[in-house]
């Protein structure tokens, strides 16, 4: 997907997430977000919306030393999914004004505008199925766009010591992981070394390296799974290989 097509589809998830909250009890509680009402779920993603958009708009070059962002929050609980209807809007604008290739310091693996626009959809994607799995709706996801998360949540995550500090502990003598997608191509092979972990290269040759464990599942399941908003035990999941590493693994890849 190009960074234009992530940024139709972050104003198209905040759409369905508006049009799920817009009449819905604030104060309904959400399983995804232990703690958290709809009203909390609400106010982050749009909060997350406008500090993004702030990064993009500065095209920073450095880590940011404040996170100071006017909110422009209403009083009103009932007037969130308004405003997160125009936090999408103000990023969309700001998705338009320059190159999204340009090069920006982004907490992840590409350095560049585009890596935002990415990590906000993906954001929006996930707490949209909060909202709605909330609700007592089921959630859809269009499986191209589930792939592209779980490849985006793959690379990025052993950057995300700072606010998933339990990837610090992803060690392991070389042992590898299999994340494989059941309903369209998508196979990734995560590897723990002494040293961390991430993403493993291809094999030369083309050959499929053998794992140590294995995840299989259609792409909105993985992307779940790996959001930590689908049970490992689920009906749509298949797990095979070393049980103690992928126990591992689920107890400290939390986003």
């Amino acid at each position: 997907m190009t960074p234009q097509d992530h940024g139709a589809a972050v104003a198209a998830e905040t759409a369905r997430f508006v049009t799920a909250v817009q009449d819905a009890d604030p104060a309904l509680p959400v399983p995804g977000c232990p703690g958290w009402t709809l009203a909390d779920l609400v106010r982050h993603t749009g909060s997350v919306h406008r500090w993004f958009t702030v990064l993009l708009r500065q095209r920073i070059q450095e880590p940011p030393r404040s996170r100071d962002v006017d909110l422009r929050l209403p009083e009103g609980a009932d007037q969130y999914p308004a405003w997160l209807a125009d936090s999408a809007r103000e990023s969309a604008a700001v998705f338009a004004e320059g190159d999204l290739d340009e090069p920006m310091w982004a907490w992840g693996a590409d350095q560049h505008a585009r890596f935002w626009v990415r990590r906000m959809l993906f954001e929006t994607l996930v707490h949209r199925v909060d909202a709605e799995t909330a609700l007592g709706l089921a959630p859809e996801i269009d499986p191209a766009l589930a792939a592209d998360g779980v490849a985006e949540f793959l690379t990025n995550l052993p950057f995300a010591t700072l606010f998933a500090p339990g990837t610090a502990e992803l060690r392991a003598e070389n042992r590898t992981i299999r994340f494989t997608r059941t309903d369209g191509e998508g196979d990734w092979l995560v590897r723990l070394r002494p040293d961390g972990f991430g993403l493993a290269d291809a094999d030369p040759d083309g050959s499929e390296v053998a794992a140590d464990a294995t995840v299989r599942a259609d792409a909105a399941e993985l992307l779940l799974l790996l959001y930590g908003r689908l049970d490992r035990t689920a009906a749509g999941v298949e797990l095979a290989g070393d049980e103690e590493l992928l126990a591992h693994w689920f107890a400290h890849s939390a986003f």
